[in-house]
């Protein structure tokens, strides 16, 4: 997994509830963990654009409540600023639920999806139906 170009903002601290915008069933998962996350001592992890971190799913169907997946985070309200300097946000914070390998497990996904999410995930950018 490689980085975003430019500063990236990390909007979402570990313990955030972030809404799901696939269609997999889960509706609320919580950040759990950040995967390739090197931070400071003493530092709690967070997540932005792009990322793809550890949740737990904490409201949904039956099947779905209380299971441990990855996910990819598609869309944050914190502002982030992109390489050619324009800064991004969004009106909330979303992520879809992925595989340990990167392939999206629902089949379509509600709202803008990020370009920095995009260019980063290939499969979330041929599924999604708008990118910002």
């Amino acid at each position: 997994m490689k980085g975003i170009s430019g500063r990236q903002q990390r909007g979402l601290p570990l313990g955030a509830t972030i809404p799901c915008a696939d269609n997999t069933g889960a509706k609320i998962v919580s950040l759990i963990g950040v995967k390739a996350y090197h931070g400071v001592a003493r530092r709690i992890p967070a997540a932005g654009v792009g990322d793809m971190f550890i949740a737990s799913v904490k409201s949904g169907s039956p099947e779905m409540k209380r299971k441990v997946v990855y996910a990819v985070v598609i869309r944050q309200r914190r502002p982030f600023r992109r390489s050619d300097g324009l800064m991004v946000q969004f009106e909330d914070n979303a992520a879809v639920i992925v595989t340990p390998e990167g392939e999206i497990r629902g089949s379509e996904i509600k709202g803008p999806v990020a370009r920095e999410a995009a260019e980063r995930w290939p499969r979330i950018a041929s599924i999604a139906s708008t990118i910002v």
